[in-house]
């Protein structure tokens, strides 16, 4: 039987059906908000698999008939990588469900949203995440929800819920916010540099806003919901853990207390394996019991250690930020390179310049995009001391670099001002602690390195906390161990004097507005900190780019004499970028582009160009060539796609019997324009030429 139940999110009503469709899932719905329909389906199996972890896939899928296109590449359907945009959102709604499973639940469970429709008005990522939580509430899954998202834009200053696609543009705010009944559990997007009290504002208003989508899962589930399945928890044998505990707490406190990453986990592997091996054919027998009850002690420690003796592993103070080092001009060939070191995370921001041609294409369900800016995230294993197979970037990858992309393509110059395709490369060296926040530092003082004239540079920090009753700790740049132990991920990135780009991730059910007010002035001082760190090393743009960056010329020229510029075929532009070694792109508008790798090669190619697209001029004198004789005369081309008649009587001073005793097709001939006729018909004469020079 199918239920169907209405909620007002924004302006509109969202909808949410169950019991037509892909009925053999645990958990499934359909939501509309407008003519945009995503089906989000979840299955979870019936036995346990091997870990302590909970093996939980989501996946996104943009289906291109949903917007009625066939797609646009070689096989004609969906191929099946995840694009960066169906990466991002399968993370975006991975995030705030997956600490909402009960510990110890071990069955592999699958979400998959599928978009049916897209009316090109309303974004289907947060219909998304809504689904998955309407159907994990009405499946047999345990799932301690429901949870909601929304969308929270500003247009002209008034805050809005699920702002159109059309007004992205216009927005200077537009996060994602997921939350419960009576808290955020997610925060991600950014700001075109807005203060820390309109971002508060504006997540605290998203949350408002999706309680009616909260209401309706609750009463659904009531209508229709699945009893919840019995699962069995391992029991922690208690006999064990306190022979455990008795052997490892002392060393493993002692090994925590070492600053320095590598000593540390050495010092922790270590005792490890003593333990283990302290116990015997009982340590042989059961090394992944052993295993789970010494990380629950080591969590317990590090929390202890900030909540109760106020104290971090590397002794700093909880808003103090590690050492910071920088520097610019790196590498001697690419366009812009920059190091960031901040304690024991280093990154490397590698910039290079490019034309139009070398934008990104991506198709969507909005249509084909072109990108000008680019930012890709590498986090190698040997930044982390590890070994594994190297293979196309993760989603982690993606996820960090869309993050930093954000934050950064706020303040990119406009294109008027710089004409060229960006691409910045994020090489992780080392990592421990909020790579992605050093991607910025890196990203920002790269592209300074380059001349790329940014509005203002941009710092990020991540910020964590450690939260046991009514005591909270908030933890300014954490390193990697604060992060798996505490409670919180939040990300910050802006300039001095507002946010760009910001992320949020809990552990725990939810968080309140006077805790995240707390984090997020701690983590703006903190960014102001590292920001002046690395204005101290390079404190604007450099005035010139790299002399290996691509020279660009742009010029406007009449749309009429594109197809001249282009010529038949395309032989002209290919003639004319062989003999220059350019690149020149030209759009509708008769805006030409022209990339070259020296000055002298694109001024090379903007004189061909410029005698192809100048108007001929009465009294000029031209170097044309003869393309056709006539009895009366000869036709010279004065450029290309233009040519005029030389009469007989203007071929010479002296009086002239045959045309061809003076010229011949394929000769150069110095004319002079006499007349321009209003049909565009050009008197040339080679007489006035010969009088002139006389």
């Amino acid at each position: 039987m199918e239920h169907v139940l209405e909620a007002m999110l924004g302006d509109k009503p969202l909808r949410i059906s169950t019991g037509k469709v892909a009925k053999q899932a645990s958990g499934a719905v359909l939501v509309q908000y407008g003519e945009t329909v995503v089906l989000v389906t979840v299955v979870s199996v019936h036995e346990a698999t091997g870990g302590d972890f909970l093996p939980l896939t989501v996946e996104y899928m943009e289906k291109i008939y949903a917007a009625g296109r066939i797609p646009g590449n070689y096989f004609r359907r969906e191929i099946g990588r995840s694009s960066e945009k169906e990466t991002l959102t399968a993370r975006l709604i991975d995030r705030p469900i997956r600490p909402l499973f009960p510990k110890g639940y071990h069955y592999e469970t699958q979400v998959i949203a599928t978009v049916l429709s897209m009316d090109q008005e309303n974004e289907p990522d947060t219909l998304a995440m809504i689904g998955a939580s309407s159907a994990l509430e009405l499946s047999d899954i345990p799932f301690d929800g429901p949870i909601a998202c929304v969308r929270v834009g500003r247009v002209d200053g008034k805050l809005i819920v699920n702002p159109t696609i059309q007004q992205f543009e216009a927005c200077d705010i537009n996060i994602i916010v997921a939350g419960s009944e009576t808290g955020v559990v997610m925060v991600e997007g950014g700001g075109n540099v807005v203060s820390e009290a309109d971002m508060l504002e504006a997540v605290f208003f998203g949350h408002q806003a999706m309680q009616p989508v909260i209401a309706v899962q609750k009463k659904l589930r009531e209508l229709c919901g699945k009893p919840k399945r019995a699962y069995v928890v391992p029991e922690v044998d208690a006999t064990l853990a306190e022979k455990v505990n008795t052997l490892a707490l002392s060393r493993l406190k002692a090994a925590i207390g070492i600053p320095e990453k590598i000593q540390r986990y050495a010092a922790i592997r270590d005792v490890k394996l003593a333990v283990t091996a302290e116990l015997g054919d009982e340590g042989a027998a059961r090394k992944e019991e052993i295993a789970g009850i010494l990380q629950d002690i080591q969590k317990a420690i590090c929390r202890d250690l900030i909540l109760k003796e106020h104290k971090r592993i590397d002794n700093r103070q909880f808003d103090e930020i590690r050492p910071i080092t920088c520097e610019t001009g790196l590498l001697p060939r690419p366009h812009g390179s920059a190091l960031f070191t901040r304690g024991e995370t280093q990154v490397l921001g590698v910039l290079t310049l490019g034309s139009g041609q070398d934008e990104q294409r991506v198709e969507t369900l909005a249509g084909e995009e072109s990108r000008p800016f680019m930012l890709h995230y590498n986090f190698p294993p040997f930044s982390v001391g590890e070994v594994k197979r190297l293979s196309g970037p993760s989603r982690r990858d993606i996820g960090h670099g869309g993050l930093s992309t954000r934050a950064l393509e706020k303040v990119l110059p406009d294109k008027a001002d710089f004409d060229y395709t960006i691409r910045v490369v994020s090489e992780v060296l080392e990592s421990n602690g909020s790579s992605s926040m050093g991607t910025v530092c890196a990203g920002t003082l790269a592209m300074m390195d380059g001349g790329v004239p940014i509005k203002a540079p941009v710092a990020g920090i991540a910020m964590g906390l450690v939260k046991d009753g009514d005591t909270v700790v908030i933890l300014s740049d954490i390193l990697g161990d604060e992060d798996h132990t505490g409670d919180m991920d939040f990300k910050v990135a802006g300039t001095r004097d507002g946010i760009t780009a910001l992320q949020m991730d809990i552990k725990i059910h939810e968080l309140s507005k006077d805790i995240m007010e707390k984090a997020l002035e701690q983590a703006r001082n903190g960014r102001l900190h590292i920001l002046g760190k690395m204005l101290e090393t390079l404190d604007k743009p450099r005035e010139v780019i790299s002399p290996y960056a691509p020279a660009i010329v742009t010029i406007k020229i009449n749309p009429d004499k594109i197809r001249d510029v282009i010529g038949q075929g395309g032989k002209m532009i290919r003639s004319i970028q062989s003999e220059t070694n350019t690149r020149v792109e030209i759009d509708d508008t008769g805006l030409v582009k022209i990339a070259a790798v020296s000055k002298v090669e694109g001024d090379a190619a903007l004189k061909l160009i410029n005698a192809i697209v100048t108007e001929p001029e009465v009294g000029r004198i031209y170097d044309g060539h003869v393309v056709k004789v006539m009895d009366f005369g000869a036709f010279v081309q004065i450029a290309p796609g233009t040519d005029g008649l030389v009469h007989i009587s203007q071929l010479s001073t002296k009086r002239v019997t045959k045309v061809t005793d003076v010229v011949k097709e394929g000769d150069t001939l110095r004319v002079k324009v006499l007349e321009i006729g209003r049909d565009g018909k050009i008197r040339l004469s080679h007489k006035a030429v010969l009088e002139e020079e006389s």
